[in-house]
C-alpha cells in the first residue's frame, strides 16, 4: 500500500459499527475502500449524502454523484439525499458521530490548522470549522511530514488554528497518536517504524503508551 492508503486503512480500523462518519477531501475519502461490504457503518458527506460508498470495480463513475471534494462515489442501499444546509444541520445538531478530516498542521495539544495558509489562495474555511466543533469525534487523516519533509506535528501551529477543540486521534503513515487532556500520546507505530523515527520527524512533545507496554514514557 502507499502512503495515504496506509493511512485510510488504519482509520478504518477506528471506526465503529453504526456511527454515522463524516469523511472530509483528500485522504480520508480512500476510507470507504477499508470498510467491510457488510459494514453498518454509515458515511456521511458533507454537499448532502448519506449512504457513501465506493465505485463497484465493475461500474462506470457516475459524474453527477459526487461526494464534497467532486470525486464520483457510490452509495450504498437505503443511502439519502439532501440539500447543504440540511447536511449542516446534521453536523451542528450533533447528529454526526465521527469527522475524519486532513490538517495542515497539529500543535501540541491536538489543535488543528487545516483552513488557511498566509499569503496563498486556498478554498477557504469550508466545512471544517461546523466539523470539529459539532461531531462526537475528530480523527485527523494526514501524512506526518510536508512535502518538504517538514513536520506536521509541531509545538505551536504556524498557520491559523481551525478550533480550539482538541482532536481525539492523530492517524499518519508512521503512528497513531491519541489526544489526552490537551496531551499527545502515541498509542501505535505502524508495520517497521521505530519510535526513534517518529520522535525524528515529529516536532511536538509526546508521551507514549504503546499497545505493547502500560508505561507511559516523557519524550521531548
Amino acid at each position: 500500500m502507499n502512503v495515504k492508503q496506509i493511512i485510510a486503512s488504519t482509520v478504518a480500523k477506528h471506526l465503529n459499527e453504526g456511527e454515522i462518519v463524516n469523511l472530509g477531501i483528500g485522504i480520508p475519502t480512500l476510507v470507504t475502500e477499508y470498510l467491510p461490504d457488510d459494514s453498518s457503518i454509515y458515511i456521511h458527506s458533507e454537499n448532502g449524502i448519506l449512504g457513501v460508498a465506493s465505485v463497484p470495480e465493475d461500474q462506470e463513475p457516475d459524474f453527477d454523484l459526487v461526494n464534497a471534494g467532486k470525486i464520483p462515489v457510490g452509495i450504498n442501499e437505503g443511502a439519502s439525499f439532501f440539500d447543504s444546509a440540511d447536511s449542516f444541520a446534521m453536523i451542528r445538531g450533533g447528529h454526526v458521530d465521527v469527522a475524519v478530516i486532513g490538517a495542515l498542521e497539529v500543535d501540541r495539544k491536538g489543535r488543528i490548522a487545516n483552513w488557511s495558509v498566509p499569503g496563498k489562495n486556498v478554498l477557504g474555511v469550508g466545512g471544517a470549522m461546523d466539523l470539529v466543533e459539532g461531531v462526537g469525534r475528530v480523527i485527523i487523516a494526514t501524512t506526518h511530514t510536508t512535502k518538504d519533509g517538514l513536520p506536521k506535528i509541531v509545538e505551536q501551529a504556524n498557520y491559523p488554528l481551525t478550533s480550539q477543540r482538541s482532536v481525539d486521534l492523530i492517524i499518519t503513515e508512521l503512528a497513531t497518536f491519541r489526544v489526552k487532556e490537551h496531551q499527545l500520546i502515541l498509542s501505535e507505530l505502524a508495520d517497521g517504524v521505530t519510535i526513534k523515527e517518529v520522535k525524528r520527524k515529529t516536532a511536538a512533545k509526546f508521551t507514549i503508551d504503546l499497545t505493547e507496554s502500560s508505561k507511559e514514557i516523557s519524550v521531548s
